[in-house]
């Protein structure tokens, strides 16, 4: 199926999309078949809705058994919606070792920097096992899959791993196709500067580093982390890598590679239409029943460290301790969703988040008013229900590469809602003139930002609101994409007339595909 697609689509490029999480999970039913369903992750979110506009194969892990049986039938690339699909079926072992000892925590928190020196990370003998075991092997399983994949020399091909999952596979690819093939990663979390790095041991660090300079480009979310990319490179390559006084660019083995910035957004059309639903409805009714005449702040968060959390919880405490003409008259709601709690910090950070709600909740409810409402749970559509809610979003990440959550809420709000925005996330770089912005340690800070934020005038909040949600619509999902795909065309010299075309002839190809 993938052969005969790609043998008569050669005007348009092939885009392959290397990742972890795949877009569909899969649930096996009694006759053999698969049920499936579109993961709702901001990865999944965003690259998924471009795929109707392209010729794309996505590749990634089978992470659940159900997902290895669908691949086990289905062991070449296989058409589901609008996207080519190739799921690998990594030996478990050698998975636990990519992605919970090397992907997460070590490069996660790296990135992050939010280990504690003194006492961690310890680079151990099992440390090195899960580098050449799990992230290596896994890594090469990725590249083996997308070259196998590659049967049309001539057609445009642009390749795109994401993440700090796969930094190996450009140069796994560039050693096995040489040129013929664009190779774009980019990396949605933030990249630290060169001191960041010296938690890695050297052969790691540099196979890393020569892992991502065989690409073309490599994308990120902000200019900032761009120029720590190219900054950590000539601290550590420096007889290879060279800068030339260029903030975006290193000469390296002969290629000129970019460091580029592509600030990622949001489905704008998506989320407009997600709104009318009525099962966001029914949310927003139960919202408003929560929270009465009283005003709300908001936050929508992962259960994870990086977000901080524990201070913005701390920020309300002291501002409801200065300003107790907000009690009984805000309510704060947090819509937390349980990620990797398989790892101890992840765990950990759950419970103290809860005891800490709870400490509040003892010290200033008076019978009828609950200042913290804690609700752990994934629902996408609650969320998006609060969003249009709120009358203060609360983001507060140490280290955030973009933060969508901020994207989505000054879209949808309609309530001329203020953002409460840390100064560490990337969002910050786009959204920053019209929010509040905070340092993510200023406890007091934040919560004086909260106070300003629920008092300020209406014109000043209507005029904030309207200026942020602009911002987004300006610099919607597709520009996102689209921007990374025209710089790798532009380089190939291949052109696409337009969208409109590009859409034509993908719809051809699909039928091409499903005959």
């Amino acid at each position: 199926m993938a052969t005969k697609r790609a043998k008569e689509s050669k005007k348009s490029p092939l885009i392959i999309i290397a990742s972890n999480r795949g877009p569909f999970s899969f649930t096996a039913k009694e006759d053999g078949e698969f049920d499936y369903k579109r993961g709702a992750g901001g990865l999944v979110t965003a690259l998924a809705s471009v795929a109707q506009d392209h010729d794309v194969l996505w590749v990634a892990n089978a992470l659940s058994d159900d997902d290895r049986q669908w691949a086990e039938k289905n062991k070449k690339a296989t058409l589901v919606d609008d996207t080519l699909l190739k799921l690998i079926v990594p030996d478990l072992d050698s998975y636990n070792q990519f992605y919970n000892v090397i992907a997460n925590p070590l490069l996660w928190f790296i990135q992050h920097q939010m280990w504690d020196s003194t006492h961690n990370p310890s680079i151990t003998q099992e440390t090195w096992d899960a580098w050449e075991n799990g992230y290596v092997a896994l890594n090469q399983l990725f590249a083996d899959a997308i070259i196998e994949s590659i049967d049309d020399p001539k057609r445009p091909v642009i390749i795109l791993p994401q993440d700090y999952h796969l930094y190996l596979v450009p140069k796994m690819l560039r050693d096995a196709l040489g040129d013929q093939v664009q190779i774009q990663p980019f990396i949605h979390i933030p990249w630290p500067g060169p001191d960041g790095w010296i938690i890695l041991p050297n052969r790691i660090r540099t196979e890393m580093l020569e892992g991502l300079l065989a690409s073309d480009r490599v994308g990120f979310q902000t200019k900032k982390d761009a120029f720590n990319f190219v900054q950590t490179a000539r601290f550590y390559l420096e007889e290879k890598a060279k800068s030339r006084g260029s903030r975006n660019s290193l000469d390296y083995d002969g290629r000129k590679v970019g460091a580029n910035t592509y600030p990622i957004s949001v489905d704008v059309e998506k989320l407009n239409t997600l709104t009318e639903t009525t099962e966001i409805s029914l949310f927003k009714n139960q919202i408003l029943a929560l929270i009465g005449d009283r005003k709300m702040i908001l936050r929508a968060d992962r259960i994870e460290p990086s977000k901080n959390i524990l201070r913005g919880l701390e920020a309300y405490k002291t501002m409801l301790q200065n300003h107790p003409e907000h009690h009984g008259r805000v309510q704060f709601l947090m819509l937390l969703v349980p990620s990797r709690l398989d790892v101890d910090e992840y765990h950990s950070y759950l419970q103290e988040i809860m005891a800490a709600s709870g400490l509040i909740n003892a010290e200033f409810s008076d019978g009828f008013w609950e200042p913290v409402r804690t609700i752990v749970g994934g629902n996408y559509n609650r969320a998006i229900a609060a969003m249009q809610l709120y009358d203060v979003l609360l983001i507060n990440p140490i280290a955030d590469g973009m933060n969508l959550v901020a994207k989505e809420g000054v879209l949808v709000n309609q309530r001329d809602g203020q953002l409460v925005l840390s100064e560490n996330a990337g969002a910050v770089f786009e959204l920053g003139e019209a929010a509040l912005t905070v340092s993510p340690y200023d406890v007091h800070g934040t919560a004086q930002a909260l106070h300003d934020a629920l008092t300020l005038p209406p014109e000043e909040r209507a005029t904030r609101a309207q200026r942020l949600k602009e911002i987004v619509e300006n610099a919607d999902i597709t520009k996102w994409f689209q921007d990374q795909i025209q710089d790798a065309l532009r380089e190939m010299n291949v052109e696409i007339a337009s969208k409109k075309a590009s859409t034509s002839e993908t719809s051809k190809a699909k039928k091409s595909a499903d005959s």
